[in-house]
């Protein structure tokens, strides 16, 4: 395991919102393109108010798991696009392999209590 491992280790388990978050920055994008993104890849399940997202967007660049990566004129209105630091994609893969592992032992359970199911 490498330092930079290391250190991302330090901010897992991550809360929901911050993972889809991240995951979102994997282009860089403004805040309304991030809440966009996470309603999309959550299907609907997770929409994150401006309050939410800004919130997490300080504490991320606090933590330097995001750098702002420019600002954007959109509609009149001048917008900041923020993107992963190398930090910040060590992290989202630290926790996405954490997540599969969990997502594997849970599929193995699950077929043994079906198994067990139909024992009954």
């Amino acid at each position: 395991m490498n330092d930079l491992d290391e250190k991302a280790e330090r901010f897992l388990p991550l809360t929901e919102a911050t993972y889809l978050v991240l995951i979102s920055l994997v282009e860089p994008r403004h805040g309304y393109g991030i809440m966009q993104n996470v309603a999309a890849v959550s299907g609907g399940r997770t929409k994150l108010g401006p309050g939410t997202l800004y919130g997490a967007l300080t504490n991320l660049l606090k933590q330097r798991l995001i750098e702002r990566a420019g600002e954007q004129e959109m509609e009149g209105e001048r917008r900041k696009t923020y993107a992963l630091t190398a930090l910040g994609r060590a992290v989202v893969a630290g926790e996405s392999q954490r997540l599969e592992t969990l997502v594997r032992i849970g599929r193995r359970a699950a077929a043994r209590l079906a198994e067990a199911a139909k024992e009954r």
